[in-house]
């Protein structure tokens, strides 16, 4: 790494749902005492989300996904058995097979009670996790002009992460529901383009100066530049259920990040292809995953899912081999042969009904392959 090369480093968040293994039903009044431990053990890497049902952990700073997996993991697996002790489990996955959002509370804080206020019934049906990644850049005009460039490839990066095909007890037929939910708060989508990180605060500032935002964080783009750290942040995955699907998708879109350094460096970028294009393949994603490929927008022609995710693969080699993660990257191709957990969910439900389960009962089976998939490995 040159002197003058951004750092790269990593950080992975990730959003989990507590239920009870019993009913499978989501946990939505946890006990206090379950906080209290995971605070203690945990620190600062865990906090409540918006549902009192949620909980979120946040690696910390990482030089390599190795380094992202082990935090990672010890995450999770403090989580499971905290919430083991209370007679509940997490489960990593954007919904819920068949729990109601209109039965959820919200978590009493204060940033959490304003926008249950601001934003009513579409903030009250936000019973959706997700996972962000940040990659360390600490020069602003770089995380902007990053920013522009990387969004072509983020349906690609949902594509890979779905994993919620239910909503209150009905398969939706999308892979990634949770977008659904998600895209009816403001400030959601892909993210606007600027010239300049001052064109960008200038932006920022109409909204805050008259009220509209409180500051920057309330722009929920599919990806964003951090107001917490010096990062490019990416938001539009679900959260995956096996921890080795996370990481390899965390590796790829730091490679990306540094593939398009890369070039930038040479005097080269990536083409810019207007949001009307690259919203046609994140409906792509969202309905079908990597099912039904994506546009290939200089052919102007569909393209398998399996041809896009080679060609990424071969295109950040370079890259990932510099950030240690080339068997994660590689790993990529497992994810298309064997499925996201969208396509194990709805295996599950489906293999049930066939052999005579209920409905609920096939439902409650899905539950328990997130229950067991969220701590496999650990």
């Amino acid at each position: 790494m040159s002197e003058n090369e951004p750092s790269f480093t990593i950080g992975i968040e990730e959003e989990y749902l507590l239920v009870d293994p019993k009913t499978r039903d989501l946990a939505d009044e946890p006990p206090q005492e379950l906080w209290t431990e995971c605070e203690k053990r945990l620190g600062d890497l865990i906090k409540p989300e918006f549902l009192k049902s949620q909980i979120e952990v946040a690696t910390g700073i990482c030089n390599t996904i190795a380094d992202g997996r082990e935090d990672l993991g010890r995450l999770r697996k403090t989580v499971a058995e905290v919430a083991g002790k209370h007679g509940l489990a997490p489960i990593a996955a954007s919904t819920h097979p068949f729990s109601q959002w209109q039965a959820q509370q919200h978590t009493d804080k204060e940033r959490y009670h304003v926008l249950a206020q601001d934003m009513q019934a579409v903030a009250r049906r936000l019973l959706i996790c997700g996972m962000h990644v940040h990659v360390g850049l600490n020069d602003d005009e770089l995380r902007i002009d990053l920013m522009n460039q990387a969004s072509y490839f983020l349906p690609h990066i949902l594509a890979l992460s779905t994993s919620s095909p239910f909503w209150q007890g009905t398969d939706t037929g999308l892979k990634s529901y949770r977008l659904s939910v998600f895209d009816e708060l403001p400030r959601t989508g892909l993210p606007e383009r600027f010239d300049s990180y001052a064109e960008y605060q200038r932006h920022v500032n109409v909204l805050t100066k008259a009220g509209t935002i409180k500051d920057a964080s309330m722009l929920w783009w599919d990806i964003r530049p951090s107001t917490a750290f010096p990062t490019l942040e990416m938001r539009i995955t679900d959260v995956c259920t096996r921890l080795e699907d996370t990481c390899s998708i965390a590796a790829l879109f730091q490679c990306i990040i540094r593939m398009l350094y890369r070039l930038r460096r040479d005097n080269q970028r990536w083409r810019m292809y207007a949001n009307m294009l690259i919203n046609e393949n994140r409906w792509r994603a969202q309905r079908y995953g990597l099912d039904d490929g994506l546009l290939d927008f200089g052919k102007e022609t569909m393209v398998p899912s399996a041809d896009l995710i080679d060609e990424l693969i071969d295109m950040v080699a370079e890259d990932a081999e510099a950030l240690k993660c080339s068997a994660e990257i590689k790993r990529l191709r497992e994810i298309v042969e064997h499925g996201t957990s969208a396509h194990r969910q709805r295996a599950v439900y489906y293999q049930s009904i066939e052999s005579g389960m209920t409905s609920q009962d096939s439902l409650a089976a899905v539950v328990d392959m997130l229950i067991a998939e969220t701590v496999m490995g650990l």
